[in-house]
């Protein structure tokens, strides 16, 4: 059982007594959150919602803690009744958690599923040293699936997660037998050769570069001064909200959350107080590998922040299947949890 932190008094109270900062453009959406939807939240987080209720259910979930070497990685492990079936890991990104896959495990009943809290996310065990890289949480993965007694395995995941899958896949040829990745590791778009690329993937890599300029200025920060964020973002819950929000609204597709989803998602940052710890995937260097052989599918969704064109994936990976579906976003498993668990039992096949 993964031990969670109750929200108590004090942090009501922090938001009672939140001080509303304004700028010229507050009610401007392309600015960041508005002062109004923000304040909406605010009042309904202070006064109404009950995060015990979401607690007691999140700690209902099946969690197991699992050595990995010299540390414990807390998972959801949700056992099929069939001993033979097919394996599957779900890895979530940021700035989201376990809860990303909520909706997805019922589908996958048929399917042995671990779902880890990544090291520095919430639920996870704490993270209390430098080094937590996403090489590492990989190998943490990979040692905490050994002791589970699983040897093959089927890795599905995006943002942070799909990173920490495409490593894992690279360096553990013989026991990922198959990926689904709803996108490709940012770090290549930085690093892509474009007179390489077909030329549909050059063009990516501009439109890439275009929303690095305009929409990622969170992770310059999360990576170059992430202990000056942590403070601002740990002591404020006005703050953590405007942070993550923006983020949860601006990258689905429509109203993916009601306002009671997207305070969870919130307060599982707060109480366990890791949105200082979540920025360690951004702070520490990454290695990637040049090229992955582990059959891939591909899952597009077009509300995505960067939906990447086939011809990109490919130069990368080995692309067996390119799903691209109408709807959904960055939280595809959340937001179409039955279009998201057909395309990882279509992965699960690619594996054999």
């Amino acid at each position: 059982m993964c031990t969670l932190i109750h929200m108590n008094d004090e942090m009501r109270e922090r938001l009672r007594r939140t001080r509303r900062v304004t700028t010229p453009w507050s009610d401007d959406g392309q600015r960041g959150i508005s002062g109004t939807r923000l304040d909406e939240l605010l009042e309904r987080w202070a006064d109404g919602y009950d995060w015990a209720v979401h607690e007691r259910r999140i700690g209902e979930l099946p969690w197991v803690s699992v050595p990995a070497g010299d540390t414990d990685l807390r998972v959801i492990h949700q056992r099929s009744a069939d001993p033979c079936a097919p394996v599957v890991v779900l890895l979530h990104g940021w700035p989201d958690s376990v809860l990303r896959f909520e909706r997805v495990l019922p589908l996958l009943a048929d399917t042995h599923v671990v779902v880890p809290a990544l090291p520095g996310f919430p639920f996870a065990a704490p993270l209390t040293a430098p080094g937590m890289s996403v090489n590492r949480i990989a190998g943490i993965v990979a040692h905490a699936l050994d002791n589970l007694g699983y040897s093959r395995y089927t890795v599905s995941g995006g943002d942070v997660g799909g990173t920490v899958a495409e490593i894992l896949a690279a360096e553990h040829p013989d026991r990922v037998a198959s990926l689904h990745l709803t996108n490709i590791a940012p770090l290549r778009a930085l690093t892509a050769d474009p007179a390489k690329l077909a030329p549909d993937a050059a063009a990516y890599l501009h439109r890439s570069a275009q929303w690095f300029r305009t929409e990622g200025g969170y992770i310059a920060e999360q990576s170059t001064r992430p202990n000056t964020l942590a403070v601002a973002l740990g002591d404020s819950p006005a703050g953590l909200a405007a942070w993550i929000v923006e983020k949860l609204e601006s990258w689905s597709d429509g109203s993916a959350f009601t306002p009671d989803e997207l305070l969870t998602w919130v307060t599982a940052y707060w109480v366990t107080g890791t949105i200082g710890t979540s920025f360690a995937t951004y702070a520490e260097p990454v290695t990637l590998p040049d090229r992955i052989d582990t059959p891939t599918l591909l899952s597009v969704f077009p509300r995505d922040i960067k939906p990447e064109p086939r011809s990109y994936a490919e130069a990368f990976l080995n692309v067996c299947d390119y799903v691209e579906h109408p709807a959904g976003g960055h939280f595809a498993a959340w937001e179409q949890p039955v279009a998201y668990a057909d395309d990882v039992h279509r992965a699960v096949e690619l594996g054999g």
